[in-house]
């Protein structure tokens, strides 16, 4: 879709704080991080919903992939994940890590927009870059991750 920020991601038309990327799906720090890690996992082909992206399983298994590196490199094993689906009409899952006192109570609060600065972006998404070099897909164990 030519108007979609997502697809102009994809397409490298728009800068972004890439931490993944195959050839179905990419990943990148959201602009706007509820918390320090908050990452967005997107289909390169453009869906509207989440519930519209084919193989499914294969693209929550990149979900739990970037979730579990998030745990690691982010020092929490509090990964909040959202499916909502608003904001932006492609396909995308939030994972955003949660820290102890980090405002937003129970619930993440979207207003709750957390101010880091670009040279802590490039290294947020380095660091999780480094951490996703550590986990690889078994699937003669159902998909699961292993060290």
């Amino acid at each position: 879709m030519e108007d979609c920020v997502f697809c102009k991601i994809i397409r490298e038309e728009l800068p972004s704080y890439s931490v993944f990327e195959d050839k179905d799906y990419i990943a990148f720090l959201d602009i706007r991080p509820m918390n320090p890690g908050h990452t967005l996992v997107v289909p390169k082909l453009h869906y509207r919903w989440v519930w519209d992206v084919p193989e499914a399983g294969r693209y929550f298994e990149t979900v739990t992939r970037i979730a579990k590196a998030l745990q690691k490199t982010m020092k929490t094993e509090w990964i909040a994940a959202d499916v909502a689906g608003m904001g932006v009409a492609h396909a995308h899952i939030h994972l955003i890590p949660r820290f102890p006192n980090d405002g937003h109570g129970e619930f993440v609060n979207g207003r709750n927009v957390k101010t880091i600065t670009p040279e802590q972006m490039k290294r947020i998404a380095e660091t999780i870059r480094k951490g996703l070099l550590g986990y690889v897909v078994d699937r003669r164990l159902g998909g699961s991750l292993r060290e």
